[in-house]
């Protein structure tokens, strides 16, 4: 029987600790969040739950309420990586975050590198510690793999995520509009024939053909897989040549206006006399996404206007000397479906039971591989059991392999 810590019990957080409370290895979750209403509103849900507040800022914090645990699971903002990595250690527990980037005091290749770097501390003592464990990242480095290990050679690897769940009720993003409108406004990473290029906000706007779907407008986007994914070509990808992860979508439409008419500035500006920034204007304006089952209840109540979404990785390479294709279309219910089946968002449910996922495998001793990696590293039983509980959870894979005859 294993104690598990998880120190974030937000929309993701609370989510995996709900999962975990039902997991038969599982003799203790502990909820913990600096906010202590919030740990004890989920405790209050489950059965072998107690919540602890903590600030994550203080390592020895940490260490205290994660005595005994066999795992921590990293709930939290990625400035709090390297102290809750630090925890781990010291208590001798597995660990899992959810993201990598981006962070203040770093830049993003900067902040992927310092965990990976990690690796041998976590080894030494015989610990796992696996990162980036989400959808996107996470699921989409399972399927990414996969599509990999499908052919001889890979040539480029893109990761698309279209987002049209929208509402009567004006909610344009369905996570926190502030860390939404700063990584729109961010300088993408592409990983091209070995080196990492940054790019302009909303770079190389495309269409693209998504099946059931038609065409979209998708952007370069920053994201964590063409870094992690860049720094293992040779290793786990089979020398990819170049890797990119692009979004779309209506809320990427608001954001794409809002930066050419300069509102997603952080720089100071003088208006009649007042110094505003216009990113801390935007923000406040903006609706929070639906936390409460109320909240999203009367979101729905009101009406949906579309439930469109589009999660693909997309493998090019050679098999046999052939030019081939592999599209990898995930499937994962949508609001609505989300909202009745657990009586929370899309948001909450994809990312968070994908997360759980991988907690699932640290619980159940499916992970065998010690130090610091992200899941494209998983191993091939590995990620055939991922991708069978997530088809259990309604999370759903389509595979098409295209292959040129010559």
């Amino acid at each position: 029987m294993k104690k598990v810590i998880v120190v974030g019990v937000g929309a993701q957080g609370s989510t995996i600790a709900k999962r975990l409370d039902e997991e038969a290895g599982v003799s203790e979750v502990i909820c913990a969040d600096y906010d202590k209403k919030a740990a004890e509103n989920v405790a209050s849900q489950l059965k072998k739950a107690k919540a602890v507040q903590l600030n994550a800022r203080n390592v020895d914090e940490i260490v205290a309420a994660a005595e005994g645990c066999y795992l921590i699971v990293n709930g939290l903002a990625p400035d709090f990586n390297m102290n809750v990595m630090d925890a781990a250690l010291k208590v001798g527990a597995c660990y899992q975050d959810l993201a990598s980037g981006p962070v203040s005091d770093l830049d993003f290749v900067s902040a992927v590198k310092r965990c990976l770097n990690r690796s041998s501390e976590f080894e030494a003592k015989g610990l796992t510690a696996l990162i980036n464990t989400g959808s996107a990242p996470g699921m989409a480095n399972v399927l990414t793999r996969h599509g990999v290990e499908k052919v001889d050679s890979c040539d480029r690897i893109d990761i698309f995520v279209y987002d049209e769940i929208w509402s009567k009720k004006f909610i344009p993003f369905w996570w926190s509009p502030e860390t939404a409108f700063a990584d729109m406004a961010a300088e993408p990473i592409v990983y091209k024939d070995g080196e990492f290029k940054r790019v302009p906000p909303f770079n190389n706007p495309q269409m693209t053909e998504f099946k059931g779907v038609g065409e979209k407008r998708m952007t370069d986007h920053e994201h964590e897989e063409p870094v992690t994914m860049g720094l293992l070509a040779d290793k786990f990808l089979k020398g990819v040549k170049e890797v990119n992860f692009r979004y779309g979508g209506p809320g990427l439409e608001l954001a794409e206006s809002l930066y050419k008419m300069g509102l997603l500035s952080d720089e100071k500006l003088n208006v009649k006399g007042q110094e505003i920034v216009p990113m801390d204007i935007i923000s406040r304006l903006t609706p929070p996404a639906p936390k409460y089952a109320d909240e999203i209840k009367a979101v729905l109540d009101e009406g949906m206007v579309s439930e469109d979404g589009v999660f693909l990785v997309r493998v090019t390479g050679k098999k046999d000397g052939r030019e081939t294709r592999v599209d990898l279309y995930c499937y994962a219910p949508g609001l609505t479906e989300a909202f009745a089946k657990a009586g929370i968002t899309h948001e909450s449910y994809f990312t968070g039971q994908a997360a759980f996922l991988f907690t699932k495998m640290f619980v159940n001793d499916v992970l065998t591989t010690k130090g610091c990696f992200p899941p494209e590293c998983l191993e091939d039983k590995e990620r055939e059991y991922y991708l069978s509980e997530a088809a259990k959870l309604d999370i759903l894979v389509d595979e098409i392999i295209e292959t040129r005859l010559y």
